[in-house]
């Protein structure tokens, strides 16, 4: 989160010092275009550093889900939870039935992720009425684990090796094994836990594994920049499973 915090942090100075380019911002202590050059540089150093700042290693050292079963040791992630006044069947049968149009901002955020380029069917690029989970697990997402009612896991590669051979029908086990330098590999679920009478709470956790310190260090950057929209399509998607499970 560190790094995070460093990089809009860094953009928004940036951000200041370009406009005073333009025009000063007298406000804000910036009288000069000098000075508004000098905000922007400023901005630069700080944002880049947040890119490049060293990843910390995580290792799970017992095993209490099926995603610690995946990913043991990973360099980033985030967690999301959200409570659901409904039983985990109900709550289970929403997880795969919520479609991308029922996720807020899920499209305006994917078409920004995807540069505004149509691009094949995938869960950046949903198709209208189907299922997110689905055209998941049927695109560029394999199904690692499911636990009825209780955990699903999915995962994908979100960094290869330039000419990387990747099988046809990967499985579980090989996606687990995987550890070539230049791969990164991301693993997310959807876990329920009971809370109360016909009430549950349910977690999603993302989970990146950067198989060596290069990819670490490139993936560092995309994850620091993406990761707002990422947490707040994580928080929408979970919105989405309670509306559907409590109507």
């Amino acid at each position: 989160m560190g790094g995070v915090a460093l990089v809009y942090a860094g953009l928004l100075v940036a951000l200041v010092g370009s406009v005073s380019l333009v025009r000063a911002l007298a406000f804000l202590g910036i009288r000069t275009r000098l000075r508004g050059a000098l905000v922007l540089a400023i901005g630069l150093i700080v944002g880049a550093a947040g890119g490049v700042l060293p990843a910390r290693e995580t290792r799970v050292e017992m095993i209490q889900t099926r995603l610690d079963e995946f990913a043991r040791v990973y360099q980033f992630n985030e967690v999301h939870t959200i409570h659901i006044q409904a039983t985990r069947a109900r709550v289970y049968q929403a997880i795969h039935a919520v479609t991308a149009d029922e996720i807020v901002l899920f499209r305006t955020l994917t078409w920004i992720r995807r540069l505004g380029q149509p691009g094949p069917e995938s869960i950046l690029n949903a198709p209208e009425r189907l299922p997110l989970l689905e055209v998941a697990t049927r695109t560029s997402f394999l199904l690692l684990a499911e636990e009825p009612e209780r955990e699903i896991v999915v995962g994908t590669l979100v960094a290869a090796p330039a000419g990387a051979r990747i099988k046809a029908h990967p499985t579980p086990e090989l996606f687990k094994a995987l550890d070539a330098p230049g791969f990164a590999k991301a693993a997310m679920n959807f876990r329920l836990e009971d809370a109360g009478a016909d009430a549950c709470e349910v977690t999603t956790e993302t989970r990146v594994y950067a198989t060596d310190a290069a990819t670490r260090r490139r993936f560092a950057v995309y994850w620091r920049v993406i990761y707002p929209g990422s947490a707040l399509i994580r928080r929408m998607w979970l919105r989405a499973i309670q509306r559907r499970a409590e109507a």
